[in-house]
């Protein structure tokens, strides 16, 4: 079926329940959040009575909890497709509604959107949020001025490379043709706007630049190697305020302290999505920027501050801003861990695969974001799998797998088969970022497993 035409159905059989009162269910990440506050801006518009949370994961538990509420209509959005067993067998006695771009372990028979389903790609074409976009724009075309939000949940889930592809191109031109979004070429950083220069170095995870990336005398080290001055007027130097000249040493030295990660400045140099709306010195104008303070909301318990600042609630903005600057913390305390573990029994380093231990060390939420990092840096060649965990609060294992570059590798049978040695637990994901969450209790059984299914896989490649 054309993609288009599922939203435009599952848009009619909504019409027909729009008068009940909607349970909504969204993920915590980046692309959750913003899949959640869409569907909530569509419905306050329309005077539709909800109730939202947010989760890690759907789970029984979860879905008991929802058989018992009152509702009787329930949406998941940028979740539900990689639990539609459970759905089923739970739920069955409700008016669901699945928006999602994960793969589907299964089919239904409730309202089911996803790009999977239309032989298109959920990895890189559309986002969870674009789902949700394109159904709220169905249900109002009003909805247009919604599609700088899908933008920023593409963003979230590394759908952005330099440019957007399939569906989320027509949600860039919804972008800009509603005046949410200014698109232009530079320099990629967080924080570039707002940030002092030295710190925006000691503080960038993406693109991590190693011996500066969480390192204050290595950032200040770096810019004098450069020839380029930390101050100006007797304050801190802000990446705004360099010359032409200055910008080109700082990309030609960023390119040459990640040679063997990157072959070129892509992840340095390249487009950059403002938010007309925000005002210039605010870090949210930036789509990017906007995007990570999200994902901190959600990776540190707070989703509803990340959600009130894509409703637009100042205060929120404001705490969200704080949050921000916690998990950037935490994030460059996981890789100091990381650097002085490596030569450790906590990281384990084979051929083609690492395997890293964080336990209680790391909190679980930042697991996959430090797996993501360590990926993207020039630890590890091309093909090597990452593969990250730690302790949950309530006695599980959080997994995370990553790819070192972008070889045509699905971890979402490498979780599987992982989960599947064990013998218990859940895995699921996307092709290039997967995970699972295995009991506590099974954590030798776990780690054994994984060395060698990821050896395995490592051999099978090579031959």
């Amino acid at each position: 079926m054309n993609f288009f035409e599922s939203v435009k159905q599952g848009v009619e059989e909504f019409n027909k329940l729009k008068d009940k009162p909607v349970r909504i269910i969204g993920h915590l990440d980046s692309d959750g959040l913003t899949s959640t506050s869409i569907l909530i801006k569509t419905f306050k518009r329309a005077k539709i009575k909800f109730a939202s949370s947010v989760v890690r994961q759907i789970d029984e538990t979860l879905l008991k909890e929802l058989a018992e509420e009152t509702y009787e209509v329930v949406f998941f959005v940028d979740l539900g497709a990689s639990s539609l067993s459970l759905v089923n067998k739970i739920l069955k006695d409700k008016q669901v509604f699945i928006l999602d771009h994960h793969k589907p372990d299964t089919e239904t028979n409730f309202v089911h959107i996803n790009p999977h389903l239309c032989n298109l790609e959920g990895e890189r074409e559309i986002s969870g949020a674009g789902v949700v976009y394109f159904f709220s724009k169905f249900f109002d075309e009003k909805n247009i001025d919604l599609a700088y939000l899908a933008l920023i949940g593409a963003i979230g889930d590394i759908q952005e490379r330099n440019g957007f592809i399939g569906l989320n191109r027509n949600i860039l031109e919804d972008s800009i043709h509603s005046g949410k979004i200014e698109v232009k070429r530079g320099l990629r950083m967080f924080g570039m706007q707002t940030k002092p220069l030295s710190r925006v170095l000691e503080y960038s995870t993406d693109p991590y630049i190693p011996g500066v990336t969480g390192d204050r005398a290595g950032s200040l080290n770096f810019l004098e190697e450069l020839g380029i001055s930390v101050t100006e007027n007797g304050q801190e130097k802000k990446i705004s305020q360099l010359t032409e000249e200055e910008v080109k040493k700082l990309v030609t030295g960023i390119i040459l302290k990640r040679l063997g990660s990157e072959d070129k400045p892509d992840d340095v140099l390249g487009m950059i999505y403002l938010l007309t709306e925000e005002k210039e010195d605010n870090p949210m104008r930036d789509a990017r920027e906007f995007s990570t303070l999200l994902n901190s909301c959600g990776r540190l318990n707070k989703p509803s501050v990340g959600i009130a600042s894509c409703l637009g609630d100042e205060d929120m903005k404001e705490e969200a801003l704080e949050i921000l600057q916690l998990y950037k913390k935490e994030i460059i305390s996981g890789l100091n861990w990381f650097y002085s573990n490596r030569n450790s029994d906590k990281v384990l380093e084979s051929n083609k695969y690492v395997i890293i231990n964080a336990a209680d060390q790391v909190r679980e939420t930042l697991i996959g974001t430090l797996a993501s990092i360590i990926s993207r840096s020039n630890f590890y060649p091309e093909g090597t799998i990452i593969l990250s965990n730690a302790y949950t609060l309530d006695g599980n294992i959080k997994i995370s797998l990553r790819l070192v570059g972008r070889v045509d590798k699905d971890l979402r049978d490498v979780a599987k088969k992982i989960v599947d040695a064990v013998g218990s637990g859940v895995a699921g994901g996307h092709k290039f970022a997967a995970g699972a969450l295995i009991p506590q209790d099974k954590e030798t059984i776990f780690l054994e497993a994984a060395d060698r299914i990821l050896g395995e896989v490592c051999i099978e490649e090579k031959i």
